[in-house]
């Protein structure tokens, strides 16, 4: 999954970064609000963590120019805990969820996944398709007939983003989008060793290679 972090806080910033890829995500950050309302029109987030006091243009501002720009991206807002006219402003220009800060990263953590799985009308607490179930908290997978199987943290990344997108085919680019942070090579065949490595796993029925535009993960293998 890959996440927008916009934030001018620089200490908080780095803490979020590294505690969001501990748990799988990948993770752009950008510090003022004009950076932030351009980079998710061009990059297809799963979430955006939007802080509201912002430098260059205010988070709230942000907020309402993507959506009557027809932006749907899920979007947490970060707010100071006593500023509650700040939540309604937020949720009335489109805002999906808040936080109040101070706030822990693990409250963080489980709102996003939660904002995640609604957006992908998946309820409960893990990430179920295909007869498959998908744990986030212990990056494990249970297959139909009841085995639950470890993951690595690239295999459930990249599990994650096909179970979260069945039925469509996501090319080699998009998927290492939304496994790696932006400095990695988006041409490395890397991405490949791993998918492999994951239908080894879970069937090799269930994501099929589709020469020259990707891969595609199927709910009802034949």
């Amino acid at each position: 999954m890959r996440l927008l972090l916009v934030e001018d806080d620089v200490e908080l910033a780095n803490h979020l970064q590294a505690e969001l890829a501990r748990q799988g995500y990948a993770v752009d950050h950008v510090d003022n609000g004009i950076d932030a309302e351009l980079k998710a029109e061009l990059e297809p987030y799963d979430a955006v963590i939007l802080d509201l006091g912002l430098p260059g243009r205010p988070g709230l501002e942000v907020l309402q120019n993507w959506r009557q720009k027809k932006n749907r991206v899920p979007v947490i807002i970060l707010t100071a805990r006593d500023a509650w006219h700040e939540r309604v402003d937020g949720f009335k220009a489109g805002a999906d969820d808040y936080l109040g800060k101070p706030f822990h990263s693990e409250e963080l953590v489980a709102r996003l996944q939660a904002l995640i799985r609604r957006s992908h009308d998946m309820a409960g607490q893990n990430i179920h398709c295909g007869g498959l179930s998908l744990d986030e908290e212990r990056q494990q997978v249970t297959l139909t007939d009841g085995q639950t199987l470890e993951l690595t943290g690239t295999e459930f990344r990249l599990l994650r983003v096909f179970m979260l997108h069945p039925g469509r085919i996501l090319s080699k680019t998009r998927l290492t989008e939304h496994v790696y942070d932006q400095d990695f090579d988006r041409d490395s065949n890397l991405i490949e060793v791993y998918v492999r490595r994951l239908r080894d796993k879970v069937g090799k029925q269930r994501i099929i290679p589709k020469r020259g535009q990707g891969y595609l993960f199927v709910e009802r293998p034949e």
